[in-house]
């Protein structure tokens, strides 16, 4: 059994990778309260998540995938999984406590708080069952300490491990482009990504960063045509936010986005400090 905040938190993560099990899930946010039925599979070694919408239209939510990597490879990097790296660095930013005991789901549950060590960031409150660690309950917890969205378990079917491996996911070189990002917050790494395509079938130039809690994801894209253009500034997407910033390159519209679980100003800040340096070396943090 886990003694210390920081090893409920550490197995918590793990957790969530190596059980299999079903559930039900209610979630409360801005766009009112929604059900759902969830559950989590390994197959040969790669994980398979699926989150059915129990109301309003069937909306079904499917990933597959391995556990992620910490980092970019390169010469000098060896990635770990993205569990051990999210340790290495959370108190640098967070002040984690534990709260007592509860019961979630009917099952006896550990309350575990995570509290911001600034304002640009958001807090968090969990409650890991006692048995798996798995989280049966998330909480949300604004600068202004405005709860903004739960998450909660209220039907767990008996979880088991595992029995193979769970594969780590493909090491991946950092992308070479233009693009640098002046300025982060103080704790956020970038993660590795594919790349992906936009709906119109053009590259999207996509980069994760992370602090162990939340992410900001970072979209760069050609903008063809006024349908695929989104209007500058901010656009709140439940408890998430988009910046827009539109910019112009040798004569080429480009739109930047970045998307997070953030205050705002954030995010805003984030697109514009961003710049286009064809000598910059992509994959070096922000200063």
């Amino acid at each position: 059994m886990p003694n210390s905040p920081d090893d409920w938190f550490e197995r918590s993560l793990w957790a969530s990778h190596c059980y299999i099990f079903e559930a039900r899930a209610v979630r409360i946010g801005p766009e009112g309260i929604r059900t759902l039925a969830l559950s989590h599979d390994i197959e040969h070694g790669e994980e398979h998540n699926v989150a059915r919408l129990l109301d309003g239209p069937p909306i079904v939510f499917e990933r597959r995938g391995r556990i992620g990597l910490g980092g970019w490879s390169g010469e000098n990097a060896n990635p770990v999984a993205l569990p051990s790296a999210i340790m290495r660095h959370l108190d640098d930013h967070y002040r984690l406590s534990l709260s007592g005991e509860e019961r979630i789901a009917g099952r006896p549950a550990q309350r575990l708080d995570i509290e911001p060590l600034d304002d640009m960031r958001y807090g968090h409150r969990l409650w890991l069952d006692k048995q798996t660690a798995l989280p049966l309950k998330r909480m949300l917890i604004n600068e202004r300490g405005q709860m903004l969205e739960t998450f909660q378990i209220t039907d767990l079917e008996e979880p088991r491990v595992h029995g193979g491996e769970v594969i780590l996911d493909e090491q991946r070189v950092p992308p070479e482009d233009p693009w640098r990002l002046n300025w982060l917050p103080p704790g956020y790494r970038p993660l590795p990504v594919a790349p992906q395509r936009s709906m119109h079938r053009t590259i999207v130039e996509q980069r994760l960063f992370s602090d162990g809690l939340s992410d900001i994801s970072l979209f760069v894209e050609s903008i063809q045509g006024e349908e695929f253009m989104l209007a500058p500034g901010l656009h709140r997407l439940g408890i998430s936010y988009a910046a827009v910033r539109h910019i112009e390159v040798d004569n080429d519209p480009m739109q930047i986005i970045a998307l997070g679980e953030l205050p705002p100003e954030v995010l805003l800040k984030i697109i514009d400090e961003i710049v286009w340096s064809p000598d910059a070396t992509d994959g070096d943090e922000a200063p």
